[in-house]
């Protein structure tokens, strides 16, 4: 990953990644049972999990042990450090609350408190972000005449390769957005009105590092790892399926966004989704952003759309 701002940029202060999504969870045992089959490195820290990629020292997301339900606690953002000023003095001035850190997380970096009642965490570090489009891996065609698909004994686990983003339920997505492009210096991609937001960072990003979509309240409603190739998408829904989690959605293919999808959904009635080939928003490249029917822009093809795929369970009285 690049370390430094192309020259284009350098009068742009903003986050250049989503560095980590922190939640807490019931159940650790269940937690890392549910992340081990989806193909994460799961590493455990006495009351807390840690969430890694295959060959990746990267840490993507945490989870600590609660009593209650899964509930989104914090997002930590990572910018560069000619960068950190100017987003703190955004920060302080902010009609917000900030400078108190989360109970669970560092004292390192500026903290606010978005609208909703989450906190954000923002922390000079390393890019995260792709400077780049992923790269598919590419495999050799098998010569004419001979079969080319792999046998079932022979499929090893899929190993997501990191973190695309995070997609967020909110009330007000209107001012989530907003909150998220004043103080963070993110950009809207695409969206469907109000309904569904897409952002993504001036730094070079997936077509978005962040969403949120209408809900009554906030919650996590996924977390999507990027795989290695469209194959990755349907092995892992039936590594998911084979391994007892039989809720989901999928396989398909987003229209905004682009991507290929399957969404596993967890024990507590949020999702995770192996993702194949997102749209990529370069650092030198200004987005067009463009508002897309609901009804149009959500899926170009796959199954329909559990019930439960858009129910938050986080403010939801229904047990998942």
């Amino acid at each position: 990953m690049q370390d430094k701002k192309i020259p284009s940029r350098a009068e742009i202060h903003a986050v250049h990644s989503l560095d980590r999504v922190v939640f807490t969870a019931p159940d650790l045992d269940e937690a890392t049972n549910y992340y081990s089959a989806f193909g994460l490195d799961v590493r455990s820290h006495g009351n807390q999990v840690d969430l890694h990629t295959d060959n990746h020292a990267h840490c993507w997301a945490s989870i600590f042990s609660s009593s209650n339900k899964k509930k989104l606690e914090f997002l930590v953002f990572a910018a560069y450090p000619e960068d950190m000023q100017s987003i703190g003095e955004r920060i302080a001035n902010s009609p917000y609350i900030n400078g108190i850190p989360h109970p669970l997380g560092s004292s390192e970096g500026f903290w606010v408190v978005h609208p909703e009642g989450f906190y954000v965490q923002v922390i000079e570090g390393k890019k995260s972000s792709p400077q780049h489009k992923s790269e598919p891996v590419t495999k050799p065609r098998a010569p004419v005449g001979k079969g080319n698909a792999p046998s079932r004994s022979s499929i090893k686990q899929v190993r997501p390769r990191r973190l695309s983003h995070a997609l967020l339920f909110s009330a007000k997505v209107a001012e989530a957005a907003t909150f998220f492009t004043e103080v963070l210096g993110l950009r809207i991609t695409d969206r469907s009105d109000d309904f569904i937001i897409f952002m993504h960072g001036v730094h070079g990003s997936d077509h978005h590092m962040i969403a949120f979509v209408a809900s009554d309240g906030p919650g996590l409603h996924h977390l999507s790892w990027d795989v290695a190739e469209l194959d990755d998408v349907g092995l892992g829904m039936e590594q998911m399926l084979q391994a007892g989690y039989k809720k989901g959605w999928g396989v398909g293919r987003h229209v905004l966004g682009s991507n290929y999808f399957f969404y596993s959904r967890d024990p507590w009635g949020s999702f995770s989704e192996f993702s194949y080939d997102i749209d990529f928003v370069p650092a030198d490249h200004d987005w067009q952003t463009g508002n897309y029917p609901q009804n149009d822009s959500f899926y170009a093809w796959g199954p329909e759309v559990p019930e439960e795929f858009v129910i938050n369970y986080e403010v939801s009285p229904l047990s998942p």
